[in-house]
């Protein structure tokens, strides 16, 4: 398709997981564009390899291990439960399960195994296009990594490198629902102390200097647990997450895009802080913890009504009449995704105010599916 465009490409940017973070490199490369080079979005995307790199400039790393798909039986030595067992490449927290005992551990490799090639099949044929140490070339992309369970409050570093230099322009709250690890809301902006923002920047900057990834836009995702005053590094993602694109805009009046796009035509970022509408805002995420069958959703005529008696509120619906939640994709491995309800508000209790508003608006029907 580029090469049947009759204009000049002048750039080639996305902001999806794999394989479109892959693809953004692959193509530039081939044109002699900006962006990451490959190398370097591999080494973040790949779960393990990331964790060998992180491991070489920070001690804020979880204990991890690879684990035998074909004969296990219980966890790695030196890891103890609770632990997540996840695939070295995955998308959306697919096929990523937290294990509390030998027999959840069991369950959940049989249920990796069976599959972890819809992604790790294409993710081995991208790796195949660099030049691999020995021991990842080995490892591949279909294995699976068990990592001990962080604990705290979970926060999203924004931030892009540009010619060597690491910019961080923003800082965003993952909330959790109560009793799972499935997310209620991502909360911009962060509710976490200036000290421990500061530490994180410096493990960032870190991070990112050591896999090289530079003329690319990055989240880094941190756990802080307040009661040890302990900070680990749970992921490193080499894109911009276009979830919390209408956070920024609402909070500092522009969208995290800018920042892609200026980069990628080589213009220095300069983003604005804190001139958007609204105080604070949040993506939240409508689910349900069981399985089901949408008898009803909510008609566009009364979402747009929705979304003009609460000030801030955009609704998006994620399934239709008919659909059996189970057969959705993307679905992480404890619920499933109903709706996204993006909010701006004054305050955070306003936040929460207009979310439930939001909830009681929004009339799903959906039966119960029998022996489920």
């Amino acid at each position: 398709m580029l090469d049947a465009f009759e204009g000049s490409v002048e750039a080639v940017v996305g902001y999806w997981d794999f394989p479109v973070s892959s693809m953004v490199p692959l193509l530039c490369r081939a044109r002699g564009l900006r962006s990451a080079s490959l190398e370097a979005v591999l080494k973040c995307e790949h779960k393990y390899w990331s964790r060998i790199e992180q491991q070489k400039v920070i001690d804020a790393v979880p204990r991890f291990a690879l684990i035998d798909l074909e004969a296990p039986s219980s966890p790695p030595s030196g890891l103890d439960y609770p632990m997540w067992l996840k695939p070295v490449k995955s998308y959306g927290s697919e096929l990523a399960f937290h294990v509390g005992s030998d027999e959840e551990f069991r369950k959940a490799v049989i249920e990796i195994r069976d599959g972890i090639a819809r992604i790790g099949g294409p993710f081995e044929f991208v790796m195949d296009q660099v030049e691999l140490p020995s021991d990842i070339a080995e490892v591949g992309g279909q294995a699976c990594l068990a990592e001990e369970a962080l604990r705290g409050d979970q926060v999203t570093l924004e931030g892009f490198c540009r010619e060597g230099a690491v910019t961080i322009y923003g800082v965003v709250d993952s909330v959790t629902y109560a009793e799972s690890p499935s997310f209620l809301r991502y909360q911009y902006p962060s509710r976490l102390p200036a000290q421990v923002l500061g530490r994180t920047e410096d493990l960032t900057r870190r991070v990112i200097a050591q896999v090289g990834l530079t003329d690319s836009t990055f989240n880094v995702e941190f756990f802080h647990d307040a009661e040890r005053d302990d900070i680990r590094l749970l992921e490193v993602n080499p894109r911009h997450s276009q979830s919390h694109a209408q956070l920024f805009e609402q909070v500092d009046g522009v969208s995290n895009h800018e920042c892609m796009l200026r980069l990628a035509v080589g213009r220095d970022p300069d983003l604005p802080h804190g001139k958007g509408p609204y105080d604070v805002a949040a993506k939240w995420f409508l689910r349900r913890f069981s399985d089901g069958e949408v008898r009803r959703c909510p008609t566009a005529e009364q979402v747009a009504q929705l979304e003009r008696e609460v000030p801030g509120a955009t609704v998006q619906l994620l399934v239709r009449e008919g659909d059996r939640l189970s057969n959705l994709h993307g679905q992480d491995s404890y619920s499933y995704q109903l709706a996204h309800v993006y909010v701006g508000a004054d305050s955070e209790d306003d936040l929460v105010g207009k979310f439930d508003r939001c909830v009681d608006g929004l009339s799903f029907e959906i039966d119960d599916v029998p022996g489920v």
